[in-house]
């Protein structure tokens, strides 16, 4: 196959970006904003929610006698509607507090999180959006937030701590270094080149800091932390090990030995949809409950955590809060197969084509029928086929629910939002299918090609009406550069090896098939050529 399973959300890399929190004037009398002092700050939320006659839920935990057993990486959106709200669960409902977590921050685009969170005592407002109705709660599980760019030595002491038992993280694809083609760490790339060379102080990667922390335990004679991954990636766990591994194994074998004998990386598939935070929801969380937050977090009332039960040195009680915790890897896989090329697979069969039609938001797609009887079509007659069965799993009902999730208004989930890094998306969410479809010899898949053609078409970096577009993705300057060459043709973006494996690249019927959507894209539009492709 080209595409190794292995390669996927957040929805799910997290896939919401981190942008800079404007933060309100000053709150009117009716109103609480959060506050540097612990008590007073949720003692003045909860009073303003009152004064609103709102329910608003709030953590009943002494926030200063709690133990940080977990030190997370990449503080966003989604891990803020997820990780975070399972462990204040487990605090307010179990009264366990040994598993408070220490935010971090290792991108100086972090600051804007640290800025938030810091000046609120790090609460901050979960905000879950349905039809019938919203609610909010105050989420106290992060207990502190740490800045690498400020003091990297600290992060690494933190991750070194014997309380530190479990370094979990949300830093998206192109955070892990991986070549979707070779199945190994990019040990060229010049981040990584950086970190093996230097002496650590102040890392570049991800891997470069987890090392350093773990070097730091393996001298003290502590167990190595688990690294738990969140990020939305087939078999995250896996590749986490194999990647830090190669990387640790390229600076010191003695301390490569130890992870690999004692380490512990636990797959995962996560699911919650956790659109951008806009300037009219943190208006809306003011008007309506009385609560002035910084940077608060909008989601759905569906979440799911299926997690495999293999830790260095313990864990939270998961199962007591809703979570699936599952004895091996492969019990996992099965529910992040359905989840991946079920739900983010649509994502991703909606976000360009979408864009391109100047479509703003999820929820209007499929208000349209004729999207919403492609998106169904390609479950049911490309995808479904090929899932694995899971035991008390209805596929059609879980099918049916994406749908209504999908369709949620209240959401406002950005197309924008699904449109970004699709280099990390597209070779987990929708090459796998293809190449499945191929290997079979059915070729079966005219639905999933065209939401490859309609990724390429977005590459070119102008919509339908010439205006230019923003493309978020780390690989964009080669890859615009190959689309805008190729124009109506796929090659040569299918050469990216990176990518792309030799039996899409082999396979004519595949090529054909895409040179034919590329060539009505560019020739009749998006929503003439989709037509083409519901039935």
């Amino acid at each position: 196959m080209s595409m190794m399973w292995h390669g996927v959300a957040r929805a799910c890399a997290r896939t919401t970006p981190r942008v800079a929190p404007r933060t309100f004037a000053a709150a009117p009398r009716a109103f609480a904003t959060y506050n540097a002092s612990r008590h007073s700050s949720l003692k003045a939320i909860e009073q303003a929610a009152r004064q609103k006659n709102r329910d608003v839920e709030f953590p009943n935990f002494d926030r200063s006698n709690v133990k940080e057993g977990i030190v997370h990486i990449g503080v966003g959106g989604f891990h803020r509607a997820h990780l975070a709200v399972y462990i204040d669960s487990l605090m307010k409902e179990h009264g366990d507090r040994n598993w408070a977590i220490c935010g971090v921050g290792l991108q100086p685009f972090d600051a804007g999180m640290r800025d938030a969170l810091v000046g609120q005592d790090c609460l901050y407002t979960l905000i879950e959006r349905a039809e019938k109705g919203s609610s909010a709660r105050v989420i106290g599980s992060i207990n502190s937030f740490l800045f690498a760019p400020d003091d990297p030595t600290k992060v690494i002491d933190k991750m070194a701590h014997a309380d530190t038992k479990i370094v979990s993280m949300t830093i998206t694809e192109s955070g892990y270094y991986y070549n979707e083609n070779t199945h190994e760490l990019e040990i060229e790339h010049p981040d990584i080149v950086a970190d093996l060379k230097s002496d650590l102080k102040s890392p570049r990667t991800t891997f470069g800091f987890l090392f350093a922390a773990l070097e730091k335990r393996h001298a003290a004679g502590l167990k190595p932390f688990t690294v738990l991954s969140c990020d939305n990636m087939q078999k995250n766990g896996s590749i986490t090990r194999h990647m830090l591994l190669s990387f640790a194994r390229a600076r010191n074998a003695k301390i490569a030995d130890w992870i690999e004998a004692q380490g512990q990386f636990p797959n995962s598939m996560v699911d919650r949809i956790t659109p951008r935070t806009t300037d009219n929801d943190k208006t809306a969380l003011a008007e309506t409950f009385g609560i002035q937050d910084s940077w608060p977090v909008v989601t759905e009332p569906f979440t799911q955590w299926v997690i495999e039960d293999s830790f260095a040195d313990g864990r939270p009680a998961f199962e007591k809060v809703g979570v699936q915790v599952v004895s091996n890897v492969h019990e996992v896989e099965k529910f992040e197969c359905h989840k991946l090329r079920l739900l983010n697979a649509s994502h991703s069969a909606v976000a360009y084509a979408a864009y391109l039609s100047g479509i703003e938001y999820v929820h209007e797609v499929f208000e349209n029928p004729l999207y919403y009887k492609f998106i169904y079509n390609m479950m049911h007659k490309e995808v479904k086929p090929l899932m694995p069965a899971i035991d008390g799993v209805d596929i059609d009902k879980y099918c049916d629910t994406l749908l209504e999730r999908f369709a949620n208004p209240t959401i406002m989930d950005q197309i924008g939002r699904l449109t970004i890094n699709g280099s990390g998306k597209l070779p987990q969410f929708i090459m796998p299918t293809i190449a499945e479809q191929i290997m079979a010899g059915t070729h079966d898949f005219k639905r999933l090609v065209f939401v490859t053609a309609t990724w390429f078409r977005f590459l070119n970096g102008k919509d339908e009406q010439g205006k230019p577009i923003f493309i978020d993705d780390p690989m964009v300057e080669d890859l615009q550069a190959r689309a805008i060459k190729g124009g109506a043709k796929p090659f040569p973006l299918l050469d990216v090896k990176s990518l792309f494996g030799d039996d899409l690249r082999g396979d004519k019927i595949f090529v054909e098939e895409l040179t034919k959507a590329m060539e009505s894209l560019y020739r009749d539009g998006t929503m003439a050529t989709l037509a083409k492709y519901v039935d």
